[in-house]
């Protein structure tokens, strides 16, 4: 853990808190922190996509997948 000082928007704080659920500011700033590299490392993987570092066929590989729900 690392122990800082921010200024943060004091109505924003409330506001994030109050809509996770947190029961502490820090909480509500590592639920956000979490949730924006989450966000970040799935815009990246989709930046991928056409970019040509994967070759293959998705549909050929998905046909050994039993269908959904079975």
């Amino acid at each position: 853990m690392k122990r800082t000082n921010l200024v943060l928007n004091d109505a924003l704080l409330k506001e994030a808190t109050m809509l996770s659920g947190a029961k502490t500011y820090s909480m509500a700033v590592s639920i956000a922190l979490q949730d924006f590299v989450r966000r970040a490392k799935a815009k990246r993987i989709l930046e991928l996509a056409d970019s040509g570092l994967w070759e293959g066929d998705l549909s050929q590989i998905r046909e050994d997948r039993p269908p959904r729900g079975s």
